[in-house]
């Protein structure tokens, strides 16, 4: 026996789902900052360590952005913020 959705029920779902979906923080390579610089600013910001900040400061050079924090929106927007305040080119996706 197949029980069948209401619509309701498969908007509620969707609306779940969609939410509770974590994003990705990704920071893109630029010729303007430092490597140096971008550690310091991963390190305060995302709370990285010393090591994982330089490996996503060379993924970000060498590829041209990474994924530097995963988490709900309302924790990576004010983080986003702060790399853009940083003179960092970032974006929530």
């Amino acid at each position: 026996m197949v029980k069948l959705m209401s619509t309701k029920e498969k908007t509620l779902t969707k609306t779940i789902t969609k939410t509770n979906k974590e994003k990705e923080l990704v920071v893109f390579n630029d010729d303007v900052n430092t490597f140096d610089y971008v550690i310091r600013l991963l390190m305060d910001v995302c709370d990285h360590d010393a090591l994982q900040a330089e490996q996503c400061t060379l993924i970000i050079h060498y590829n041209g952005k990474c994924a530097v924090k995963t988490g709900s929106y309302d924790d990576l927007e004010p983080r986003c913020l702060r790399l853009l305040e940083g003179g960092l080119s970032a974006e929530i996706m």
